[in-house]
């Protein structure tokens, strides 16, 4: 398997540091709010990652944390009045409605960054220790970048890059050394949360909780660190240059970042307020369907969200579905003929979408082609089943493929659509009417079968009934 770095700006054959196990970490969300549609793409993202390593054999152990304490989440508890712990339990809660909805395993472990304040201390303490940080007074405790020679290897800035740039990073505090240096440490303010430490009470700052939490649960060296692309600085690039002052060793081997979903060409955020969070999306379409969109494109190509987008990936899992349902009802009419060439055929496609498909998740994780690779199966598996010249345990591996690909993406198929009695009382009807010829009849009740939302269709030993899209 091949993957792209961002540390190196390359693709690379993807080797582990223990043979057949992978670590990895993903930054989790906020817990201030529903998570929207763009924090959804890099848990779909890694959720999928994670997914198809084990697919390939490895045995992954897979750490995503929640940020329960920050700037957001304390203005927040503070409008709201009611204490930063209360809005985490609250929204931690929520968040998992929305990744149950999608599909997304429960990570190996799913830390709070206010459960590990020894894991947080004892870091900085050892970043103090080989001189690293510094002391602002009434302010915090500083990490000195100038002190790390390859600061600024994950983003490729350097240090007089920073230093032109402004904002926050140049002039937030006249007691900073340099422009990039960040809190490690904020000392106590008046309204806010805090916790002892041998610098005094006080919080984290956001970078140092990631640094912490997989050196706790993974350990000083990764194989797999992931996240959107717009925390590749500073909050990457920060937790590479704690973790291994602190560590000293090498943090992380696969930096790997998925792009933005935009919306009329801007990035969506919470920030530029032009967001949909995945509780407001799913009121219109299924969950199944959201993952599937994102997936439709590949993790490191910006998507865009619509309305007509989401449609029409709605309809495009539909096929697939009506794919597996439609093998089924053929395959327990029990009248399939068992040609040898028809199975020869649909056999050769099962193998060519099974090689296919590794082949396109090896590269990259191209879940983009390999949706496509999975197509290209439903096709010939919709005209074998249709001819019916097929022999059962041929059509079965067809469909069984076709759930098992899906499955590695995560993605839930529809199979037990609950057709109502009075539909299936018309179709029984519309069959009778065939068999008597009385074509305009069979076509009145097909025609009045569509108007309540549902389509008919003939098929080798009956008919099929399907909710029309």
């Amino acid at each position: 398997m091949k993957i792209y770095n961002t540390l190196t700006r390359t693709k690379e054959e993807f080797k582990t540091i223990e043979p057949g196990k992978v670590k990895m970490y993903a930054c989790g969300p906020t817990v201030y709010n529903y998570f929207h549609l763009g924090n959804a793409r890099p848990f779909v993202t890694f959720d999928t990652l994670a997914r198809y390593l084990e697919y390939s054999g490895y045995e992954v152990t897979f750490v995503q944390n929640f940020t329960d304490i920050d700037d957001k989440m304390i203005k927040r508890a503070n409008e709201e009045g009611i204490t930063v712990e209360q809005l985490a339990d609250r929204f931690i809660k929520e968040y998992y409605v929305d990744a149950d909805g999608l599909n997304i395993k429960r990570q190996s472990a799913q830390p709070r960054a206010t459960h590990s304040m020894k894991a947080i201390i004892g870091l900085i303490k050892a970043m103090e220790e080989k001189g690293y940080t510094y002391i602002i007074e009434g302010d915090g405790v500083y990490y000195d970048v100038t002190k790390k020679a390859d600061y600024g290897k994950l983003s490729h800035y350097n240090l007089d890059e920073l230093a032109a740039g402004g904002g926050e990073r140049k002039a937030s505090y006249e007691g900073k050394r340099n422009p990039g240096d960040f809190a490690l440490w904020k000392f106590k303010k008046e309204g806010e949360p805090f916790w002892g430490s041998p610098w005094g009470e006080g919080r984290p700052g956001w970078h140092i909780e990631c640094s912490a939490m997989i050196k706790q649960y993974l350990g000083d060296t990764i194989d797999i660190h992931g996240g959107g692309q717009d925390l590749i600085f500073p909050h990457h690039e920060n937790e590479i240059a704690q973790s291994e002052a602190a560590n000293g060793c090498t943090f992380c081997n696969y930096w790997v970042h998925n792009a933005f979903v935009n919306i009329d060409g801007e990035k969506m955020s919470k920030s530029l307020g032009n967001f949909f969070t995945i509780r407001d999306i799913a009121q219109k379409y299924p969950y199944n369907v959201i993952r599937f969109f994102i997936l439709l494109g590949h993790y490191r190509s910006p998507i865009n969200f619509s309305d007509e987008l989401l449609a029409a990936a709605q309809t495009s899992l539909g096929r697939i579905s009506n794919c597996v349902r439609n093998a089924d009802f053929v395959l327990n009419g029990g009248n399939l003929a068992g040609d040898a060439e028809a199975d020869k055929v649909l056999a050769e496609a099962v193998q060519a979408a099974t090689d296919c498909f590794k082949a396109h998740m090896d590269d990259d994780l191209n879940s983009a082609d390999a949706i496509t690779d999975i197509f290209n199966l439903v096709r010939q598996t919709n005209t074998s089943a249709q001819e019916a010249k097929v022999s059962a345990d041929v059509l079965k591996a067809a469909r069984d493929k076709i759930v098992e690909l899906t499955g590695v993406l995560g993605i839930l198929l529809d199979l037990e659509d609950e057709i109502p009695e009075e539909i299936t009382e018309l179709a029984n009807k519309r069959a009778e009417a065939k068999k008597a010829k009385d074509y305009a009849e069979a076509d009145r009740i097909r025609d009045e079968i569509q108007a309540k939302g549902y389509t008919v269709k003939d098929v080798p030993g009956g008919f099929k009934i399907e909710k029309a899209n």
